[in-house]
């Protein structure tokens, strides 16, 4: 969140070791330690450590106390959230050079493990991903006079610095996801600025499903190569992926053969249908072999030609399935893919190689492009008979993003599939409350038994009912059997008690009483009134919020800079409503909130995703933001 770093650490060296998010998550770590015993002294941590990754799996309690009893005399100091980081930094930098190097699977909380000789970028990605930059966006007003970028510089990295080039790509990506109002798009732009654009593409980039866990907007600022191109290759592989499914490219339901397999169809993520899209048409090619990744298997660009020949056979060549050499017949594959009018991505050199992030690309495009599949209505009518759950398929989709930006250790494509097992419920249990989860009795996938994935959601609604979630008739076999509306009520609560959890860690205000609904609305209402302005809101679900006009007020009371009332609507016709939504949104993510709604949430007043969860955030950002807020 923005203010966030400056306000939990005043000291610039400790800010500099660590990025917002990593922050963040050691905080939620240091007040848990803290709550157990109402204070937290040298002499405690050696215990309490155990529950963060590298120093408490690499070093036993044993060699943590050791280590600070070497390194500090007096055990009983209290210690605060400054000196835990730096106790923590010299415990990891301890476990690093024990095991030589950081553990796998872990949360590094160290920039220099992240950002310095550990980590190259991919040349060919880099020119890839710079081509389809300047085609998509060379005609945009304000990047034209910086594009077309030079691949063979590092012109993007420095464009990349002041945040509009990421989010106006962000907007290719997901059309309408960034409002454009909200971007600041001066020539020349202040940090503040600077620093808003990049908040705002995070939050935004988190809301389109990209994984931004330990990246934090001076990352961006200073142009960190590896995390800047790692961010446009997520946003563009979504941009690619957006077709796959069976809303957009109703012809897939070719692909399956009855009900059940269609049901499967729909819980697959982009990538898998992809595949199963390519292995159909390969089986239709006569192609013997079975392609499981963009990697190995088509390195000798065999599938390729077999693809290619069966999408364009007008376009093939012979010579392309009797050459020996992989190289030369994956430049007669890319020729092929000229002429079809396909973007190539990738080089020959590149399908050789095996570069899985180009090949994906390519092959996505390609489905795009040409993707062969029948173009009859018979199957397509099939679709009709399926219940109608544009609702909970939006709230899915808020809530798997919701997980995916917490870092969990899988990415999550469906929440009703990849839930089932209850070990990701588990893992967010963890981020959220650290240290509830039991391991000891929790089972790792991949599990086979179906009583082991009920023992884990048994443990996942027994956490539910000690965090006081209402979950009346809820047991853990309804998540294993994929009840979805159980499943939606779950989540809502527990991302609802993440949002209270950091107000609770955050309570300047408070004096330690816990924060609920009325409190927030309450905070709210005061908020606009003391901006000068009459607008009130009743409840999370009076109607008049519709309109936009009440949370564009609160938002200019929490930053006064942050609203341009200039571009605000009436908020009469529902084209006028969508217009404010889309900019409220932009503008609290600009803020610094983390929002996982479209603009339709609110212009419906969903009481129980929308705005309780908006004004939650806006809370969370006005007291993160002491130079706004301590007022």
């Amino acid at each position: 969140m923005s203010g966030y770093v400056g306000i939990l650490v005043s000291d610039p060296w400790l800010q500099n070791q660590f990025t917002q998010v990593e922050l963040r998550s050691l905080k939620t770590h240091f007040m848990s330690m803290r709550r157990e015993s109402g204070k937290l002294t040298l002499r405690d941590l050696a215990s309490r450590m155990s529950r963060l990754k590298v120093v408490g799996e690499n070093l036993t309690e044993e060699d943590r106390a050791a280590c600070i009893q070497d390194l500090y005399q007096n055990l009983d100091e209290e210690v605060d959230f400054e000196f835990f980081l730096k106790v923590y930094l010299k415990l990891h930098a301890h476990a690093s050079a024990r095991t030589g190097s950081v553990a796998k699977n872990s949360s590094a909380f160290l920039k220099a493990a992240t950002t310095t000789l550990l980590h190259t970028i991919s040349e060919s990605e880099k020119a890839s991903y710079v081509a389809h930059i300047n085609n998509y966006l060379g005609e945009d007003d304000f990047l034209k006079k910086y594009l077309p970028i030079d691949p063979s510089t590092n012109d993007l990295f420095e464009i990349a610095k002041d945040g509009v080039l990421l989010c106006k790509l962000i907007n290719v990506a997901v059309a309408g996801t960034i409002d454009e109002r909200a971007i600041n798009t001066k020539r020349i732009l202040n940090p503040w600025e600077r620093n808003e654009n990049h908040t705002l593409c995070l939050n935004s980039a988190k809301a389109i499903g990209c994984t931004v866990v330990n990246i934090g907007t001076q990352d961006f600022i200073e142009g960190r190569r590896h995390l800047v191109l790692g961010m446009i290759s997520q946003i563009i592989k979504i941009q690619l992926l957006a077709d796959l499914n069976l809303k957009k490219t109703p012809q897939l339901l070719e692909l399956v053969d009855d009900s059940k397999d269609v049901e499967e169809l729909m819980s697959l993520p982009p990538e898998k249908i992809l595949l199963r899209w390519m292995n159909f048409l390969l089986k239709k090619a006569g192609y013997k072999k079975i392609v499981t990744n963009f990697s190995s298997d088509v390195k000798d660009a065999e599938a390729y030609a077999h693809l290619l020949n069966v999408l364009a056979p007008e376009y093939s060549n012979p010579s392309t399935l009797t050459v020996k050499d992989p190289l030369t017949r994956a430049k007669l594959v890319l020729e092929h893919a000229d002429r079809m009018g396909c973007k190539r991505y990738l080089t020959a050199k590149d399908i050789v190689e095996g570069s899985p992030n180009l090949n994906l690309a390519f092959v996505a495009h390609i489905f795009q492009h040409r993707n062969g599949l029948s173009t009859q209505t018979k199957q397509i009518s099939f679709l009709e008979t399926l219940p109608d759950d544009t609702q909970i398929s939006r709230e899915e989709r808020a809530f798997r993003f919701w997980m995916n930006s917490l870092g969990n250790s899988t990415y999550i494509d469906n929440v009703f599939e990849d839930l089932r097992n209850g070990w990701l419920l588990l893992e967010t249990l963890d981020k959220v409350s650290p240290g509830i989860v039991n391991w000891k009795v929790a089972n790792k996938p991949p599990i086979k038994l179906p009583f082991r994935k009920v023992e884990n959601c048994n443990q996942v609604v027994k956490i539910g009912k000690q965090l006081k979630f209402s979950l009346v008739n809820i047991a853990g076999n309804d998540i294993v059997q994929g009840n979805k509306k159980l499943i939606l009520a779950y989540l809502w609560q527990l991302m609802r008690y993440n949002i209270l959890q950091l107000l609770k860690n955050l309570r300047f205000h408070s004096h330690g009483k816990e924060i609920t609904d009325a409190d927030i609305l309450q905070w709210a209402n005061t908020k606009v009134s003391n901006s000068g302005t009459q607008s009130r809101m009743k409840s999370f679900k009076d109607k008049s919020l519709s309109d936009g006009i009440f949370f564009l007020e609160l938002l200019s009371a929490v930053q006064p800079r942050a609203v341009n009332w200039s571009l605000v609507t009436k908020g009469v016709t529902d084209d006028e409503k969508k217009m404010n939504a889309t900019y409220i949104i932009s503008i609290a993510r600009k803020l610094g909130c983390s929002i996982f709604l479209l603009p339709e949430d609110l212009t419906e007043v969903i009481s129980f995703l929308s705005f309780s969860t908006c004004l939650h955030e806006a809370y969370a950002s006005c007291l993160t933001t002491a130079a706004v807020c301590l007022n």
